[in-house]
């Protein structure tokens, strides 16, 4: 921690919030002459590597000035009224349970805007493809920032727009449909998550999150508690995605671009759980308490069926395409973020958002790898990679393959890993769930749980043995490129910071575990 004074820790938090929004608007701006460089596009598309480069370190030193002594307490504060009439107030501040998030997502949108400096994806133009990006990288930094349920519905909302045209104008195959059915699956959702938001602030008579959480419920009877739940978490588990609300998520990620599946994976779903986590569990717990074995049995069959989808897919013949099998991986893997919410105790709840860093740089990683793989090969469907011979990226891209497999074990939860601490904690709060939970109950949650992880095992090593083994490549065939040096750069952060998580957990349990036991608790802040 260095020592850095609360009104430039206040000043990062609002420069992280708007910089990407006034970046875009500054995107959309013609390029002074001495910066067009060979072309405006280029131009264009560096000032995006700097507008996120800038937030990614804004972001570095918010944590480092950060106070890991306290990590419960709200730092970073800002409160201004903005809406008298509603009590609607710009209130903003970062805890150790927002804090991973801030950084997580000003790391991706980083590497996104790096690597699509050297790879943009065909379609529209340059300026609107980073104003886009831009926009989306402030809708969500807000949404992990923000303490006030009026402006926490606002930030939640920004985030659909430039990710409905960045599937639509820069995806593949299907990208209109795709895009279509993701703007009306999670419209409807947030309509219903406005409902509840709007119940809770008008009988407790404030929309301020933390003072809603401080009070712990007390204010609000347990049928008003029941419905808000429902209402909420109906709009959040939406966005998770929760099963059998995620149908729009493998169309998405297939259509999209591979930094919009990058986004979409390591940041957006993340929206979804973090409203859980900030909102559901200690503004409306006896309401959560009704409904957790509800949401823990939902969230073990979309274990269960995001690993039988990817199963199938990966068989030969049947056609399976790799970005749709990593989307129905991400059910499952979000599945095990939701069982740990739903056990409602400190372990389970530091499980999931252990869950939520692990899979946004996992996951962000494998769709990096598996764009890589579709841009060298033309495609993505894995019987045509595996093909007579097998795609035998160990022998065609010996780098590239050990990539998809190092990326592959760490999903699958290998124990040295990022993906390992998440889910075993999840497991183990479905072990010993809160008080006035089922045990019974929760401990079948837990035997599927576990069932479900042997069968994500099986589906990864089944794409690991088709994409990256096989025959030698043919003497006539011609050779493929290895991992580039702007992937190298875009990708070994991730690489680092999966082993870093799975060596050192303490890292990040130290900032969430203080912030979780006192979320559950409630009490002052």
């Amino acid at each position: 921690m260095i020592d850095i004074s609360e009104s430039v820790m206040q000043f990062l938090l609002v420069l992280i919030v708007a910089g990407p929004l006034l970046g875009a608007v500054a995107a959309l701006l013609p390029a002074p002459p001495g910066l067009k460089g060979k072309s405006p596009d280029q131009a264009v598309l560096r000032h995006g590597v700097t507008v996120t480069g800038v937030i990614l370190l804004a972001a570095l030193v918010l944590a480092l000035g950060f106070d890991h002594d306290q990590p419960s307490k709200m730092q970073a504060t800002t409160d201004i009224s903005w809406i008298r009439a509603l009590d609607v107030r710009i209130h903003l501040g970062v805890d150790g349970i927002s804090l991973p998030l801030l950084v997580l997502t000003a790391l991706l949108t980083f590497l996104c805007a790096l690597y699509s400096y050297f790879k943009l994806p065909a379609g529209g133009s340059p300026k609107a493809f980073v104003a886009l990006l831009l926009v989306l990288e402030s809708g969500t930094l807000a949404t992990f920032a923000v303490l006030d349920l009026v402006l926490f519905f606002l930030a939640f909302e920004t985030v659909l727009i430039p990710m409905y045209f960045l599937i639509a104008r820069w995806g593949g195959e299907g990208r209109q449909a795709a895009a279509w059915k993701f703007i009306l699956y999670t419209l409807l959702g947030s309509v219903v998550m406005l409902l509840g938001l709007l119940l809770i602030g008008v009988k407790a008579g404030t929309f301020d999150m933390v003072a809603l959480a401080t009070d712990n419920g007390r204010g609000l009877t347990t049928a008003v508690q029941v419905i808000a739940v429902l209402a909420i978490g109906l709009g959040l588990a939406v966005k998770t995605p929760m099963w059998p609300l995620h149908s729009w998520l493998p169309d998405a990620h297939t259509a999209a671009p591979t930094v919009g599946s990058v986004l979409l994976a390591g940041v957006l779903l993340k929206m979804g759980t973090y409203g859980f986590v900030r909102i559901v569990l200690p503004i409306a717990p006896e309401g959560m308490q009704t409904l957790a074995p509800y949401l823990a049995a939902f969230a073990v069959a979309g274990i269960i069926y995001g690993s039988l989808a990817c199963l199938a897919l990966a068989r030969p013949g049947n056609k399976g395409d790799l970005k749709r099998l990593i989307a129905y991986s991400s059910v499952g893997h979000m599945g095990f973020v939701l069982l740990g919410i739903a056990t409602m105790t400190p372990t389970g709840v530091n499980g999931a958002l252990f869950a939520n860093i692990a899979h946004g740089l996992v996951t962000g990683l494998l769709f990096f790898l598996v764009g890589a793989v579709k841009d060298r090969y033309g495609t993505a469907d894995l019987d045509t990679l595996a093909g007579a011979t097998g795609a035998a990226l160990y022998g065609r891209a010996p780098r590239l393959g050990a990539l998809l497999a190092f990326a592959a074990v760490a999903s699958l939860g290998l124990p040295g890993l990022a993906g390992f601490w998440g889910e075993m904690l999840a497991l183990f709060g479905a072990f010993d769930p809160a008080e006035g939970l089922s045990r019974p109950a929760f401990l079948t949650f837990m035997a599927i749980g576990a069932f479900g992880t042997l069968l994500t095992a099986a589906y990864l090593l089944v794409v690991v043995r088709r994409v990256c083994m096989g025959g030698p490549r043919p003497a006539g065939e011609t050779a493929i490129a290895d991992v580039q040096g702007y992937e190298f750069a875009a990708w070994t952060p991730l690489v680092a910071l999966t082993v870093l998580a799975g060596l050192w957990p303490a890292v990040l349990l130290g900032l969430t575990d203080p912030a979780v036991q006192q979320l559950l608790a409630g009490g002052p802040r």
